[in-house]
Protein backbone atom coordinates (compact mmCIF):
# COMPACT_ATOMS: atom_id res chain seq x y z
CA UNK A 1 0.00 0.00 0.00
CA UNK A 2 1.40 3.29 -0.54
CA UNK A 3 2.49 4.96 2.34
CA UNK A 4 0.65 7.72 3.43
CA UNK A 5 -3.12 5.89 2.96
CA UNK A 6 -5.09 4.20 5.22
CA UNK A 7 -5.83 0.75 4.16
CA UNK A 8 -8.64 -1.58 5.54
CA UNK A 9 -8.26 -4.32 8.20
CA UNK A 10 -6.93 -7.62 7.15
CA UNK A 11 -10.52 -8.81 8.57
CA UNK A 12 -12.79 -6.97 6.71
CA UNK A 13 -10.38 -6.79 3.83
CA UNK A 14 -10.91 -10.57 3.56
CA UNK A 15 -14.75 -10.40 3.84
CA UNK A 16 -15.18 -8.35 1.00
CA UNK A 17 -13.29 -10.20 -0.94
CA UNK A 18 -14.64 -13.31 0.00
CA UNK A 19 -18.47 -11.41 -0.56
CA UNK A 20 -17.19 -11.13 -3.71
CA UNK A 21 -16.97 -7.04 -3.84
CA UNK A 22 -13.17 -7.11 -4.87
CA UNK A 23 -12.62 -9.58 -7.20
CA UNK A 24 -8.70 -8.73 -7.77
CA UNK A 25 -8.64 -7.29 -11.11
CA UNK A 26 -6.74 -3.71 -11.70
CA UNK A 27 -9.24 -1.32 -13.70
CA UNK A 28 -6.66 -0.95 -16.78
CA UNK A 29 -7.68 -4.37 -17.44
CA UNK A 30 -10.89 -4.50 -16.72
CA UNK A 31 -11.55 -1.65 -19.40
CA UNK A 32 -9.00 -3.23 -21.71
CA UNK A 33 -10.77 -6.63 -21.82
CA UNK A 34 -14.41 -4.26 -22.39
CA UNK A 35 -12.34 -2.67 -25.27
CA UNK A 36 -11.60 -6.04 -26.80
CA UNK A 37 -14.67 -7.40 -26.44
CA UNK A 38 -16.92 -4.35 -28.18
CA UNK A 39 -13.68 -3.11 -30.00
CA UNK A 40 -15.84 -1.93 -33.28
CA UNK A 41 -18.38 -0.39 -31.26
CA UNK A 42 -18.45 3.60 -30.36
CA UNK A 43 -17.01 4.18 -26.83
CA UNK A 44 -17.13 8.00 -27.07
CA UNK A 45 -18.70 10.69 -28.55
CA UNK A 46 -17.98 14.25 -28.66
CA UNK A 47 -18.96 16.55 -30.57
CA UNK A 48 -18.50 15.49 -34.05
CA UNK A 49 -16.04 12.86 -32.94
CA UNK A 50 -16.39 9.22 -32.85
CA UNK A 51 -13.90 6.73 -30.94
CA UNK A 52 -14.24 3.01 -30.96
CA UNK A 53 -13.40 0.67 -28.15
CA UNK A 54 -10.47 -0.49 -30.11
CA UNK A 55 -8.96 2.82 -31.01
CA UNK A 56 -9.24 3.81 -27.16
CA UNK A 57 -7.72 0.87 -26.40
CA UNK A 58 -5.01 1.65 -28.59
CA UNK A 59 -4.77 5.40 -27.56
CA UNK A 60 -4.20 4.30 -24.32
CA UNK A 61 -1.63 1.65 -24.73
CA UNK A 62 0.51 3.96 -26.17
CA UNK A 63 0.20 6.63 -24.10
CA UNK A 64 1.30 4.19 -21.30
CA UNK A 65 3.94 3.19 -23.31
CA UNK A 66 4.90 6.92 -23.79
CA UNK A 67 5.16 7.61 -19.51
CA UNK A 68 6.56 4.26 -18.72
CA UNK A 69 9.47 5.91 -21.17
CA UNK A 70 9.74 9.32 -18.96
CA UNK A 71 10.12 7.62 -15.98
CA UNK A 72 6.53 7.33 -14.77
CA UNK A 73 5.35 4.32 -13.37
CA UNK A 74 3.86 2.20 -10.39
CA UNK A 75 2.21 4.77 -7.45
CA UNK A 76 3.78 7.68 -9.25
CA UNK A 77 0.90 10.49 -8.82
CA UNK A 78 0.04 12.42 -12.14
CA UNK A 79 -2.79 15.66 -11.77
CA UNK A 80 -4.75 15.69 -14.59
CA UNK A 81 -7.04 18.53 -15.42
CA UNK A 82 -8.83 17.80 -18.49
CA UNK A 83 -12.36 18.90 -19.42
CA UNK A 84 -14.75 16.51 -20.79
CA UNK A 85 -13.14 15.30 -23.64
CA UNK A 86 -11.98 11.95 -25.35
CA UNK A 87 -8.51 12.62 -23.87
CA UNK A 88 -9.53 12.88 -20.39
CA UNK A 89 -10.52 9.18 -20.91
CA UNK A 90 -7.52 8.27 -22.85
CA UNK A 91 -5.31 9.82 -19.93
CA UNK A 92 -6.52 8.26 -16.97
CA UNK A 93 -6.59 4.91 -19.23
CA UNK A 94 -3.75 4.77 -19.28
CA UNK A 95 -2.34 5.65 -16.15
CA UNK A 96 -4.69 2.17 -14.67
CA UNK A 97 -2.92 0.58 -17.12
CA UNK A 98 0.68 0.96 -15.70
CA UNK A 99 -0.67 0.89 -12.06
CA UNK A 100 0.50 5.21 -12.20
CA UNK A 101 -2.12 7.17 -9.54
CA UNK A 102 -4.31 9.86 -11.82
CA UNK A 103 -5.51 12.62 -9.17
CA UNK A 104 -8.35 14.02 -10.54
CA UNK A 105 -8.19 17.99 -10.71
CA UNK A 106 -11.50 19.67 -11.82
CA UNK A 107 -11.65 22.23 -14.56
CA UNK A 108 -12.74 25.20 -12.68
CA UNK A 109 -9.44 24.87 -10.34
CA UNK A 110 -6.53 27.63 -10.48
CA UNK A 111 -2.90 28.51 -9.18
CA UNK A 112 -4.54 28.19 -5.21
CA UNK A 113 -5.99 24.27 -5.94
CA UNK A 114 -3.59 23.07 -8.41
CA UNK A 115 -0.47 23.89 -7.01
CA UNK A 116 -2.06 22.23 -3.49
CA UNK A 117 -3.03 19.03 -5.72
CA UNK A 118 0.32 19.17 -7.27
CA UNK A 119 2.27 19.31 -4.03
CA UNK A 120 0.53 17.44 -1.48
CA UNK A 121 0.03 14.60 -3.97
CA UNK A 122 3.49 14.51 -4.50
CA UNK A 123 2.70 14.59 -8.16
CA UNK A 124 5.77 14.05 -11.03
CA UNK A 125 3.50 14.93 -13.98
CA UNK A 126 0.38 17.43 -14.59
CA UNK A 127 -1.74 16.82 -17.76
CA UNK A 128 -3.40 20.60 -19.13
CA UNK A 129 -5.25 21.68 -21.63
CA UNK A 130 -3.61 24.60 -24.19
CA UNK A 131 -7.08 26.67 -23.85
CA UNK A 132 -10.65 26.11 -22.45
CA UNK A 133 -13.22 28.86 -22.95
CA UNK A 134 -10.07 31.78 -23.21
CA UNK A 135 -8.10 29.89 -20.44
CA UNK A 136 -4.48 29.80 -21.06
CA UNK A 137 -3.20 26.61 -18.88
CA UNK A 138 0.21 26.40 -20.27
CA UNK A 139 0.59 29.98 -18.46
CA UNK A 140 -1.16 27.79 -15.22
CA UNK A 141 1.32 25.17 -15.58
CA UNK A 142 4.00 27.56 -15.45
CA UNK A 143 2.61 29.45 -12.04
CA UNK A 144 2.69 26.05 -10.72
CA UNK A 145 5.83 24.84 -11.82
CA UNK A 146 7.68 28.02 -10.01
CA UNK A 147 6.08 26.61 -6.88
CA UNK A 148 6.22 23.14 -7.14
CA UNK A 149 9.83 22.11 -8.59
CA UNK A 150 8.96 18.55 -8.07
CA UNK A 151 6.86 18.84 -10.50
CA UNK A 152 8.94 16.93 -13.38
CA UNK A 153 6.42 16.90 -16.39
CA UNK A 154 3.77 18.76 -17.97
CA UNK A 155 1.99 17.11 -20.69
CA UNK A 156 -0.24 19.42 -23.10
CA UNK A 157 -3.78 18.31 -24.77
CA UNK A 158 -3.08 20.72 -28.13
CA UNK A 159 -0.39 23.52 -28.61
CA UNK A 160 2.39 22.48 -26.06
CA UNK A 161 4.30 25.17 -26.27
CA UNK A 162 7.19 24.30 -24.24
CA UNK A 163 5.58 21.50 -22.82
CA UNK A 164 5.10 17.85 -24.02
CA UNK A 165 2.21 17.26 -26.48
CA UNK A 166 0.35 14.23 -25.80
CA UNK A 167 0.59 13.46 -29.11
CA UNK A 168 4.24 13.15 -28.42
CA UNK A 169 3.91 10.76 -25.64
CA UNK A 170 2.65 8.02 -28.28
CA UNK A 171 4.43 4.84 -28.08
CA UNK A 172 2.66 1.64 -29.40
CA UNK A 173 4.18 -1.73 -28.79
CA UNK A 174 5.73 -1.47 -25.16
CA UNK A 175 4.88 -4.29 -22.41
CA UNK A 176 2.64 -2.82 -19.70
CA UNK A 177 3.46 -3.95 -15.83
CA UNK A 178 1.06 -6.31 -13.96
CA UNK A 179 -0.76 -3.67 -11.66
CA UNK A 180 -1.82 -4.68 -7.70
CA UNK A 181 -5.74 -4.17 -7.56
CA UNK A 182 -5.33 -4.01 -3.65
CA UNK A 183 -3.35 -0.66 -4.43
CA UNK A 184 -4.88 3.04 -4.79
CA UNK A 185 -6.18 3.50 -8.89
CA UNK A 186 -7.06 7.03 -8.42
CA UNK A 187 -7.07 9.98 -5.86
CA UNK A 188 -10.85 11.81 -6.40
CA UNK A 189 -10.79 15.11 -4.08
CA UNK A 190 -13.11 15.58 -0.76
CA UNK A 191 -15.68 18.31 -0.78
CA UNK A 192 -13.25 20.73 0.75
CA UNK A 193 -15.50 21.94 3.60
CA UNK A 194 -12.72 23.16 5.80
CA UNK A 195 -10.07 24.43 3.21
CA UNK A 196 -8.44 23.04 0.42
CA UNK A 197 -9.62 19.52 -1.02
CA UNK A 198 -7.86 16.25 0.62
CA UNK A 199 -7.25 13.69 -1.45
CA UNK A 200 -8.87 10.24 -1.70
CA UNK A 201 -7.53 6.94 -2.45
CA UNK A 202 -9.61 4.72 -4.16
CA UNK A 203 -8.51 1.68 -4.77
CA UNK A 204 -8.71 -0.83 -8.04
CA UNK A 205 -11.00 -3.21 -5.82
CA UNK A 206 -13.05 -1.10 -4.42
CA UNK A 207 -14.03 1.15 -7.46
CA UNK A 208 -14.24 -1.11 -9.55
CA UNK A 209 -17.21 -2.56 -7.55
CA UNK A 210 -18.29 0.83 -7.23
CA UNK A 211 -18.92 1.21 -11.15
CA UNK A 212 -19.90 -2.30 -11.69
CA UNK A 213 -22.99 -2.17 -8.50
CA UNK A 214 -23.88 1.29 -9.87
CA UNK A 215 -24.46 -0.24 -13.26
CA UNK A 216 -26.30 -3.01 -12.55
CA UNK A 217 -28.31 -0.79 -10.24
CA UNK A 218 -29.55 1.18 -12.95
CA UNK A 219 -29.94 -1.60 -14.95
CA UNK A 220 -27.28 0.17 -17.66
CA UNK A 221 -25.22 -2.37 -20.05
CA UNK A 222 -23.94 -2.62 -23.31
CA UNK A 223 -27.04 -1.02 -25.18
CA UNK A 224 -26.39 2.10 -22.93
CA UNK A 225 -25.75 5.64 -23.74
CA UNK A 226 -24.65 7.76 -20.94
CA UNK A 227 -24.37 11.83 -21.32
CA UNK A 228 -21.28 13.14 -19.14
CA UNK A 229 -22.70 16.89 -18.30
CA UNK A 230 -20.82 17.29 -14.88
CA UNK A 231 -16.70 17.23 -15.29
CA UNK A 232 -15.73 13.98 -15.77
CA UNK A 233 -13.72 14.46 -12.65
CA UNK A 234 -16.16 14.36 -10.35
CA UNK A 235 -17.22 10.98 -8.77
CA UNK A 236 -20.61 10.62 -10.04
CA UNK A 237 -19.72 11.42 -13.34
CA UNK A 238 -16.60 9.31 -13.41
CA UNK A 239 -17.04 6.02 -12.28
CA UNK A 240 -21.60 5.90 -10.34
CA UNK A 241 -21.46 4.56 -13.34
CA UNK A 242 -20.04 7.91 -15.10
CA UNK A 243 -18.39 7.56 -18.17
CA UNK A 244 -15.29 4.46 -16.78
CA UNK A 245 -18.62 2.27 -15.79
CA UNK A 246 -20.03 3.05 -18.93
CA UNK A 247 -17.28 2.03 -20.83
CA UNK A 248 -16.60 -0.96 -18.29
CA UNK A 249 -19.64 -3.14 -19.16
CA UNK A 250 -20.04 -2.12 -22.80
CA UNK A 251 -22.08 1.19 -23.11
CA UNK A 252 -20.94 4.72 -24.94
CA UNK A 253 -20.70 7.69 -23.00
CA UNK A 254 -20.83 11.05 -24.43
CA UNK A 255 -19.04 13.68 -23.72
CA UNK A 256 -20.41 17.52 -23.35
CA UNK A 257 -19.22 20.68 -21.04
CA UNK A 258 -22.99 22.25 -21.68
CA UNK A 259 -25.87 22.29 -19.62
CA UNK A 260 -27.76 24.30 -21.59
CA UNK A 261 -31.42 22.81 -23.31
CA UNK A 262 -30.72 24.09 -26.42
CA UNK A 263 -27.47 22.31 -26.40
CA UNK A 264 -28.32 19.33 -24.50
CA UNK A 265 -31.73 18.42 -25.77
CA UNK A 266 -30.84 18.14 -29.59
CA UNK A 267 -27.79 15.81 -28.15
CA UNK A 268 -30.25 13.31 -26.26
CA UNK A 269 -32.00 13.04 -29.00
CA UNK A 270 -29.53 11.88 -31.91
CA UNK A 271 -27.43 10.02 -28.98
CA UNK A 272 -30.75 8.18 -27.93
CA UNK A 273 -29.07 8.99 -24.74
CA UNK A 274 -30.98 6.58 -21.87
CA UNK A 275 -28.82 7.59 -18.67
CA UNK A 276 -27.28 11.20 -17.29
CA UNK A 277 -26.12 12.51 -13.68
CA UNK A 278 -27.57 15.50 -12.63
CA UNK A 279 -27.66 18.51 -10.24
CA UNK A 280 -31.24 19.52 -8.98
CA UNK A 281 -30.92 23.02 -10.52
CA UNK A 282 -30.15 21.57 -13.65
CA UNK A 283 -32.95 19.25 -13.48
CA UNK A 284 -35.36 22.60 -12.82
CA UNK A 285 -34.01 24.08 -15.92
CA UNK A 286 -34.49 21.01 -17.90
CA UNK A 287 -38.23 20.65 -17.13
CA UNK A 288 -38.73 24.71 -17.41
CA UNK A 289 -37.20 23.95 -20.59
CA UNK A 290 -39.09 20.97 -22.18
CA UNK A 291 -42.55 22.20 -21.15
CA UNK A 292 -41.74 25.35 -23.31
CA UNK A 293 -40.62 23.12 -25.88
CA UNK A 294 -42.93 20.02 -24.90
CA UNK A 295 -39.59 17.77 -25.85
CA UNK A 296 -40.09 14.56 -24.12
CA UNK A 297 -37.48 11.98 -23.30
CA UNK A 298 -39.12 8.64 -22.44
CA UNK A 299 -35.84 6.62 -22.81
CA UNK A 300 -33.93 8.68 -20.26
CA UNK A 301 -32.73 7.61 -16.77
CA UNK A 302 -32.24 11.06 -14.37
CA UNK A 303 -29.52 9.70 -11.98
CA UNK A 304 -30.08 12.98 -9.69
CA UNK A 305 -27.97 14.09 -6.63
CA UNK A 306 -25.20 16.20 -4.90
CA UNK A 307 -27.54 18.17 -3.26
CA UNK A 308 -31.25 18.25 -1.73
CA UNK A 309 -33.69 17.75 -4.48
CA UNK A 310 -37.74 19.51 -3.48
CA UNK A 311 -40.30 17.04 -3.78
CA UNK A 312 -42.17 18.77 -5.95
CA UNK A 313 -39.60 19.54 -8.50
CA UNK A 314 -38.86 15.27 -8.41
CA UNK A 315 -42.64 14.77 -8.48
CA UNK A 316 -41.73 16.92 -11.96
CA UNK A 317 -39.36 14.74 -13.74
CA UNK A 318 -41.81 12.67 -14.78
CA UNK A 319 -44.66 15.01 -16.36
CA UNK A 320 -42.27 17.39 -17.04
CA UNK A 321 -39.78 15.68 -19.05
CA UNK A 322 -40.74 12.36 -19.47
CA UNK A 323 -37.78 10.86 -18.02
CA UNK A 324 -37.22 8.39 -15.48
CA UNK A 325 -35.60 9.51 -12.04
CA UNK A 326 -33.31 7.95 -9.44
CA UNK A 327 -32.23 9.80 -6.37
CA UNK A 328 -28.85 9.42 -5.46
CA UNK A 329 -26.76 10.49 -2.22
CA UNK A 330 -22.90 9.91 -2.37
CA UNK A 331 -19.66 11.01 -1.12
CA UNK A 332 -16.49 10.90 -2.94
CA UNK A 333 -15.05 8.90 0.33
CA UNK A 334 -17.16 6.31 -0.83
CA UNK A 335 -20.91 5.40 0.27
CA UNK A 336 -23.75 6.00 -1.91
CA UNK A 337 -27.90 5.48 -1.64
CA UNK A 338 -30.01 5.29 -4.02
CA UNK A 339 -33.71 5.27 -4.84
CA UNK A 340 -34.38 1.57 -6.81
CA UNK A 341 -35.84 2.26 -10.37
CA UNK A 342 -39.09 0.42 -8.68
CA UNK A 343 -39.53 1.77 -5.64
CA UNK A 344 -43.11 3.24 -4.93
CA UNK A 345 -43.50 7.35 -6.48
CA UNK A 346 -43.79 8.10 -2.25
CA UNK A 347 -40.22 6.76 -2.04
CA UNK A 348 -38.51 7.83 -5.52
CA UNK A 349 -39.48 11.21 -4.83
CA UNK A 350 -38.96 12.11 -0.85
CA UNK A 351 -35.76 9.94 -0.36
CA UNK A 352 -32.23 8.96 -1.37
CA UNK A 353 -32.94 5.89 -1.11
CA UNK A 354 -30.87 2.97 0.59
CA UNK A 355 -27.31 2.38 0.73
CA UNK A 356 -25.70 0.40 -2.55
CA UNK A 357 -23.97 -2.62 -0.73
CA UNK A 358 -25.03 -5.36 2.06
CA UNK A 359 -22.16 -4.38 3.79
CA UNK A 360 -22.56 -0.83 4.22
CA UNK A 361 -22.95 -0.78 7.93
CA UNK A 362 -24.61 2.54 8.54
CA UNK A 363 -24.97 3.95 11.83
CA UNK A 364 -26.63 7.78 12.88
CA UNK A 365 -25.62 9.55 15.48
CA UNK A 366 -26.28 12.26 18.14
CA UNK A 367 -23.39 15.16 18.81
CA UNK A 368 -22.19 12.71 21.35
CA UNK A 369 -21.65 9.94 18.78
CA UNK A 370 -24.49 7.29 20.36
CA UNK A 371 -27.04 5.74 18.36
CA UNK A 372 -30.58 7.21 17.65
CA UNK A 373 -34.11 5.55 16.73
CA UNK A 374 -35.25 5.70 13.36
CA UNK A 375 -37.04 8.81 12.55
CA UNK A 376 -34.35 10.68 14.15
CA UNK A 377 -32.28 13.18 13.22
CA UNK A 378 -28.38 12.43 13.45
CA UNK A 379 -24.71 12.87 11.82
CA UNK A 380 -24.26 9.54 9.29
CA UNK A 381 -21.26 7.28 9.42
CA UNK A 382 -20.44 4.15 7.33
CA UNK A 383 -17.70 1.84 6.87
CA UNK A 384 -18.21 -0.85 4.06
CA UNK A 385 -16.62 -2.24 1.03
CA UNK A 386 -16.06 0.78 -1.14
CA UNK A 387 -15.89 3.73 1.40
CA UNK A 388 -12.30 5.34 2.60
CA UNK A 389 -10.31 4.50 6.06
CA UNK A 390 -8.50 7.41 5.74
CA UNK A 391 -7.32 10.21 3.35
CA UNK A 392 -4.17 10.68 2.15
CA UNK A 393 -1.08 11.79 4.20
CA UNK A 394 -3.71 13.59 6.34
CA UNK A 395 -3.20 12.21 9.59
CA UNK A 396 -4.76 15.31 12.44
CA UNK A 397 -7.88 15.29 9.77
CA UNK A 398 -8.35 11.58 9.81
CA UNK A 399 -8.15 11.49 13.40
CA UNK A 400 -11.30 13.73 13.15
CA UNK A 401 -12.81 12.78 10.17
CA UNK A 402 -13.01 9.02 11.10
CA UNK A 403 -14.20 6.69 14.43
CA UNK A 404 -11.65 4.57 15.90
CA UNK A 405 -13.82 1.75 14.45
CA UNK A 406 -13.36 3.26 11.36
CA UNK A 407 -16.34 5.03 10.41
CA UNK A 408 -16.25 7.86 7.86
CA UNK A 409 -18.09 10.97 9.76
CA UNK A 410 -20.40 12.33 6.57
CA UNK A 411 -20.83 15.46 8.30
CA UNK A 412 -24.11 15.09 6.98
CA UNK A 413 -27.11 14.86 9.14
CA UNK A 414 -29.60 12.68 8.40
CA UNK A 415 -32.93 10.74 9.36
CA UNK A 416 -33.05 7.20 8.95
CA UNK A 417 -37.00 6.03 7.91
CA UNK A 418 -38.55 2.04 9.51
CA UNK A 419 -38.28 1.34 5.77
CA UNK A 420 -34.14 2.02 5.37
CA UNK A 421 -34.18 4.94 3.23
CA UNK A 422 -32.32 7.55 4.21
CA UNK A 423 -33.73 11.12 4.23
CA UNK A 424 -30.84 13.69 4.29
CA UNK A 425 -31.71 17.05 6.41
CA UNK A 426 -28.43 19.15 5.63
CA UNK A 427 -24.93 19.65 6.25
CA UNK A 428 -22.99 19.86 9.96
CA UNK A 429 -20.26 21.86 8.08
CA UNK A 430 -20.05 24.92 6.87
CA UNK A 431 -20.23 24.89 2.85
CA UNK A 432 -22.02 26.27 0.18
CA UNK A 433 -23.33 23.81 -2.57
CA UNK A 434 -23.73 25.72 -5.48
CA UNK A 435 -24.68 24.67 -8.44
CA UNK A 436 -23.36 21.18 -7.14
CA UNK A 437 -19.63 22.74 -6.77
CA UNK A 438 -18.98 22.81 -3.14
CA UNK A 439 -17.21 26.03 -1.93
CA UNK A 440 -16.01 26.10 1.86
CA UNK A 441 -16.88 29.35 3.01
CA UNK A 442 -13.93 28.85 5.53
CA UNK A 443 -11.46 28.71 2.49
CA UNK A 444 -13.15 32.01 0.34
CA UNK A 445 -13.08 33.87 3.83
CA UNK A 446 -9.19 33.51 4.49
CA UNK A 447 -8.87 34.93 0.67
CA UNK A 448 -10.86 37.54 1.55
CA UNK A 449 -8.95 38.65 4.91
CA UNK A 450 -5.94 38.88 3.09
CA UNK A 451 -7.30 42.10 0.65
CA UNK A 452 -5.72 45.33 3.43
CA UNK A 453 -9.25 46.66 2.92
CA UNK A 454 -10.74 43.99 4.33
CA UNK A 455 -11.12 43.92 8.57
CA UNK A 456 -14.07 40.60 8.30
CA UNK A 457 -15.63 38.49 6.20
CA UNK A 458 -18.50 35.80 6.31
CA UNK A 459 -19.19 33.29 3.43
CA UNK A 460 -22.75 31.79 3.26
CA UNK A 461 -24.97 30.23 0.68
CA UNK A 462 -28.51 31.53 -0.37
CA UNK A 463 -31.36 29.81 -2.06
CA UNK A 464 -31.42 30.32 -5.94
CA UNK A 465 -33.93 29.04 -8.26
CA UNK A 466 -31.17 28.07 -11.04
CA UNK A 467 -27.48 27.45 -8.61
CA UNK A 468 -29.31 25.85 -6.19
CA UNK A 469 -27.47 28.02 -3.74
CA UNK A 470 -25.48 31.20 -4.68
CA UNK A 471 -22.38 32.18 -2.62
CA UNK A 472 -23.05 35.76 -0.96
CA UNK A 473 -19.88 37.16 1.01
CA UNK A 474 -20.69 39.81 3.65
CA UNK A 475 -17.33 42.07 4.18
CA UNK A 476 -16.52 44.71 6.84
CA UNK A 477 -14.39 46.74 5.64
CA UNK A 478 -11.40 49.20 7.80
CA UNK A 479 -12.46 51.99 5.98
CA UNK A 480 -13.83 52.88 2.70
CA UNK A 481 -15.86 49.80 0.89
CA UNK A 482 -14.07 48.50 -2.17
CA UNK A 483 -16.73 48.01 -5.39
CA UNK A 484 -17.98 44.60 -5.12
CA UNK A 485 -16.27 43.82 -9.01
CA UNK A 486 -12.52 44.76 -7.38
CA UNK A 487 -13.03 42.00 -4.68
CA UNK A 488 -13.87 39.56 -7.03
CA UNK A 489 -11.15 40.57 -9.31
CA UNK A 490 -8.84 40.55 -6.23
CA UNK A 491 -9.93 36.89 -5.66
CA UNK A 492 -9.21 35.72 -8.95
CA UNK A 493 -6.02 37.19 -8.94
CA UNK A 494 -5.22 35.28 -5.85
CA UNK A 495 -5.84 32.04 -8.28
CA UNK A 496 -9.03 31.05 -6.39
CA UNK A 497 -11.04 28.43 -8.77
CA UNK A 498 -13.83 30.19 -10.91
CA UNK A 499 -16.54 28.92 -8.56
CA UNK A 500 -15.70 30.35 -5.37
CA UNK A 501 -15.60 33.75 -6.45
CA UNK A 502 -18.74 34.72 -4.36
CA UNK A 503 -21.94 35.81 -6.66
CA UNK A 504 -22.11 38.73 -4.48
CA UNK A 505 -20.18 40.86 -2.32
CA UNK A 506 -22.49 42.75 0.63
CA UNK A 507 -20.64 45.75 2.49
CA UNK A 508 -21.97 45.70 6.07
CA UNK A 509 -20.91 48.01 9.07
CA UNK A 510 -20.81 45.11 11.44
CA UNK A 511 -21.70 41.48 12.02
CA UNK A 512 -25.00 39.82 14.04
CA UNK A 513 -23.84 37.79 16.38
CA UNK A 514 -25.31 34.94 18.15
CA UNK A 515 -25.51 35.30 22.28
CA UNK A 516 -22.22 33.57 22.47
CA UNK A 517 -20.18 35.56 19.77
CA UNK A 518 -20.30 34.07 16.84
CA UNK A 519 -21.07 35.21 13.83
CA UNK A 520 -24.84 34.81 13.04
CA UNK A 521 -25.00 33.19 9.58
CA UNK A 522 -28.52 32.57 9.69
CA UNK A 523 -29.30 36.23 10.38
CA UNK A 524 -27.31 36.75 7.36
CA UNK A 525 -28.62 34.98 4.81
CA UNK A 526 -32.47 36.43 6.35
CA UNK A 527 -30.93 39.59 5.47
CA UNK A 528 -30.08 39.02 1.74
Amino acid sequence: MLEGCVPWPEELAALYRREGYWQGRPLGDLLDEACARYAAKTALVCGERRMPFAELSEQSSAVAGGLLDRGIGRLDRVVVQLPNVPEFVVVVFALLRIGAIPVMALPGHRKVELTHLCAHSGAVGLVVADEVKGFDHRALAREVLAKVPALKHVVVVGEAEEFTALTDLYLPGRDLPEVDPSEPALFLLSGGTTGLPKLIPRTHDDYAYNMRATAEALRFDENGVYLAVNPVGHNSALGCPGVLGALLVGGTAVLTSSVRPDDVFALLERERVTLTTLVPPVVRLWIDAARKSAARFPDLLLQVGSSKFDTGRAADVGPGLGAGLTQWFGVGEGLLTYTRLDDPEEVAVGTEGRPLAEHDEILVVDAEGRPVPDGAEGELQVRGPYTIRGYYRAGEQNRHAFTPEGHFRTGDMVRRRSDGNIVVVGRIKDIVNRAGEKVPAEEVEEHLLTHAAVRDAAVVGVADPVLGERCVAFVVFREEPVAPAAVKSYLRERGLATYKIPDRVVAVAEFPRTPVGKVDKVALRASV
